[in-house]
């Protein structure tokens, strides 16, 4: 019984030292993921997992290498099992809906769009304000479908492309955009031709400040040398020896009064 009330202390205290560190987190960044062609996928978790580091994942269905689209069937079990490791959520649009311009009027405004998944794909079309809250909806009802929890109230415009009139429709069905800051953008939809990976980690590594919103992708068609494999883990671990912590958006002292 003593060896096992020994044991039982340390864990205990070592839960306790845990939970004191992740209070006492005076450089926090906040990586954050939007979905891509996922091939990528399994290795992020696993790195993530590997470096016990919770990020942000902005879904929307896009089309993928493997399976029915990333927020499909086939991927669901990937999306479950994220969340029961501490992930958090939010919306990136259904059919990932490229902002390309306001119409209408304050009181009645619409958007040109063009989605790069979905029905359709490559498509330029307007959507009412309603329609794109039906985007947003739709994305965040199907992650909280397949992860069993709801979804931040907040949201990516796929590109980051926004305007304040999109910005303001977006508010007003209950959603807060969030892009990235400017050294948090990774640089993996870059040509690699042009911006190798070994570069982009020094930069990221250098530039990156306390505060800073990070932004990856889980697959990007266009880059010929994948960004994950080579930068994700280096770059987590460069940032921990540099006194950077990781913490998701629900954390974030401005973008976590949302919720």
């Amino acid at each position: 019984m003593r060896s096992l009330y020994a044991i039982l202390m340390i864990a205990i205290g070592a839960y306790c030292e845990s939970a004191t560190a992740r209070n006492e987190c005076e450089k926090p960044v906040y990586l954050t993921f939007d979905t891509g062609h996922m091939e990528v996928a399994p290795l992020v978790a696993e790195v993530l997992q590997r470096q016990q580091v919770r990020a942000t994942f902005f879904g929307a269905n896009e089309r993928t290498k493997e399976g029915d689209g990333s927020l499909g069937n086939h991927w669901a079990p990937w999306w479950r099992a994220r969340a029961q490791e501490g992930h958090e959520f939010a919306s990136h649009t259904w059919d990932h809906v490229y902002w390309r311009g306001d119409l209408g009027s304050k009181q009645h405004p619409s958007f040109s769009v063009r989605p790069s998944a979905g029905p359709r794909d490559g498509e330029s079309y307007v959507l009412s304000a309603a329609g794109y809250c039906e985007q947003l909806d739709r994305a965040a009802l199907r992650l909280k479908g397949m992860t069993g929890q709801p979804p931040l109230p907040l949201f990516r415009a796929p590109g980051g492309k926004t305007s304040p009139q999109l910005l303001a429709a977006a508010r007003a069905c209950g959603y807060i955009h969030v892009g990235w800051s400017d050294a948090g953008f990774l640089g993996d939809e870059l040509s690699s031709e042009k911006f190798s990976n070994a570069a982009l980690l020094r930069k990221a590594l250098r530039d990156i400040r306390s505060g800073d919103i990070l932004m990856a992708h889980l697959g990007i068609w266009s880059r010929k040398d994948p960004w994950a494999p080579a930068v994700l883990e280096p770059l987590i671990k460069g940032l921990k020896e540099r006194g950077f912590c990781f913490r998701t958006l629900r954390e974030h002292p401005e973008l976590g009064k949302t919720r």
